[in-house]
């Protein structure tokens, strides 16, 4: 029998193989967290994920935890602190999309939704088991991520395309893309 090998995408960083085999994939069902993950995917698009790993507590610094309630109200001098503080993405549209993002967070919950239930009913509360063999099998988008980018977009939520949206489903656990050869693979399978 072959030996199990982890999805060969972390490389041998010992932070992105740590990302792999603690959370990637792991089904994330806190709105808060899922808050948080969204805007991180937002800010990774054009950058590699590591890229993000590696700023992840700046980020959560500089966006005061995540606190959607907190960068909804972000004013020109706040925009203009961020876009000069080393920590972070320091690209303006992505710093527009995350205030607009929290202010769409807030509108679901302003309506009496609920973040997690909007973001897995695409997939109807279950995460998708996938049983890729290569990483070439792994698609960039489907149409499930399609369908999450145009609730999310409808909803006013920006840098929230389909392949965004894919990133997203992948980290929080919405689809299994762990490899099958990959001991992670039957682990996140059994936390759905």
């Amino acid at each position: 029998m072959a030996e199990l090998q982890r999805c060969p995408w972390p490389g041998s960083d010992p932070l992105y193989q740590r990302y792999h085999d603690e959370e990637w994939g792991v089904p994330l069902r806190d709105e808060r967290a899922l808050f948080e993950l969204l805007l991180l995917e937002g800010m990774q698009a054009g950058l590699s994920w590591i890229t993000l790993l590696r700023r992840r507590e700046g980020l959560r610094l500089a966006f005061d935890g995540f606190d959607p309630a907190r960068i909804a109200t972000y004013d020109s001098d706040r925009v203009a602190a961020l876009l000069a503080d080393s920590r972070i993405i320091r690209n303006r549209a992505k710093v527009a999309a995350a205030i607009a993002n929290a202010r769409a967070f807030l509108a679901v919950k302003a309506r009496g939704g609920d973040f997690s239930e909007l973001i897995w009913a695409v997939v109807n509360g279950q995460p998708r088991q996938n049983h890729w063999r290569a990483m070439a099998e792994v698609p960039a988008a489907t149409e499930d991520s399609q369908r999450l980018s145009q609730c999310l977009l409808q909803r006013g939520f920006k840098f929230v395309g389909p392949t965004i949206c894919y990133a997203f489903m992948q980290s929080a656990g919405l689809v299994n893309d762990h490899l099958l050869s990959c001991p992670r693979h039957g682990e996140v399978m059994r936390l759905a």
